[in-house]
């Protein structure tokens, strides 16, 4: 059964919605991301493209190449932290077309953006933390992200291996998870959308264009051994990058995963104090982080204003801190990455632990 939120009156997301028109109508902005984000997309994307015609057509020496490979998953991954991710949630652009076009780059790196809209933008968002229907908590069973998930043996050293799972997320996405998906019309325990003949299209045209330009191409003019190492480095490099970001959101020492009541399915709390409880940010004043990851260190922003482009979620912060003092709910945070990447592994640290207790 999908949960459901309470209404509650005076509604707290209400208040915040309000403040936040208010701030976009005085200054009068828009609230997509203009000239600031298609200045990103431009420098992302001629820097992909200078990268795979340099390692593809140029082959240089192997130190050079597996340097520039890892720099090409750095790229990859904050391509979809800064075009994609706002496309997908209709940020990028007043324009419609130039959203889906923007989305559609998740397409061109091997994933799909059918597929990501529904189990992101529809399921994570809506269900932030909620265990059996996020279905970013449903990882390998190597990994123990809830409280409410089955404990095995394994989970007391994940703390430790984490990395290698997290380097093994790109190739896992784009080889094994789309398809699944797919396959079995679910995700989760979450039906899919139906699929239209050109959503089926699309997905099966993008997964073949993926395989020749990032395999075939590259075999037939850098080598199979060179195109493996160079494959393994990117790949990796942007499953690591991809995992920490998004994990750094959600699951780390001071974030909730609340459970429905199991007789009328309703949640305890109003879906945007359900937000601020299960998200966090990190890094919020560092303004290289905040560039490169395209603003996701503000997730408790993005989660509480999806559609807005992140480029606006430093100035919006404080409007929905001050929301959150006068109000008395918590708001989330980490000064530092590396603070939060060590709340990450503390808990799940925690959560490997035989005996897990949390209020």
């Amino acid at each position: 059964m999908v949960p459901k939120f309470p209404t509650v009156r005076p509604s707290f997301h209400t208040v915040l919605k309000e403040r936040v028109s208010d701030y976009f109508e005085q200054n009068k902005i828009s609230t997509t991301g203009g000239w600031r984000i298609f200045s990103k997309a431009i420098i992302l994307s001629v820097a992909l493209v200078l990268l795979y015609i340099h390692l593809v057509f140029f082959t240089p020496a192997w130190y050079f190449g597996v340097l520039e490979c890892i720099l090409m998953g750095f790229v990859i991954s904050f391509i979809g932290f800064n075009i994609m991710h706002d496309g997908a949630h209709g940020s990028f652009s007043n324009s419609p077309a130039l959203n889906k076009f923007a989305a559609f780059t998740l397409n061109l790196l091997g994933g799909s953006a059918f597929m990501w809209n529904m189990k992101h933008n529809v399921i994570h968002h809506a269900f932030t933390n909620v265990h059996e229907v996020d279905d970013d908590l449903n990882g390998s069973f190597l990994l123990r992200l809830s409280e409410h998930q089955k404990r095995y043996k394994v989970h007391s050293f994940q703390h430790i291996y984490f990395w290698v799972l997290y380097a093994q997320l790109y190739i896992f996405w784009i080889f094994f998870s789309d398809y699944k998906k797919y396959f079995s019309g679910k995700i989760g325990d979450i039906p899919l959308k139906k699929m239209k003949w050109q959503d089926h299209l699309i997905f099966w045209k993008s997964k073949a264009l993926f395989l020749f330009i990032y395999i075939v191409i590259p075999i037939m003019f850098a080598g199979w051994l060179n195109w493996l190492i160079g494959f393994i480095a990117i790949t990796w490099v942007a499953g690591v990058v991809l995992s920490i970001v998004f994990q750094l959101a959600h699951t780390v020492e001071h974030t909730h995963f609340p459970l429905p009541d199991v007789v009328t399915g309703k949640m305890g709390d109003e879906w945007a104090v359900h937000q601020l409880k299960t998200t966090a940010n990190f890094a919020t004043s560092n303004k290289v982080i905040s560039w490169f990851v395209g603003g996701l260190n503000f997730q408790v922003e993005h989660h509480l204003f999806p559609k807005i482009s992140h480029v606006h979620y430093p100035a919006i912060s404080k409007i929905v801190k001050q929301a959150c003092e006068e109000y008395g709910v918590a708001y989330n945070e980490y000064a530092k990455m590396r603070h939060a990447i060590l709340s990450h592994i503390h808990y799940l640290k925690d959560l490997g632990k035989p005996v897990v207790a949390y209020a």
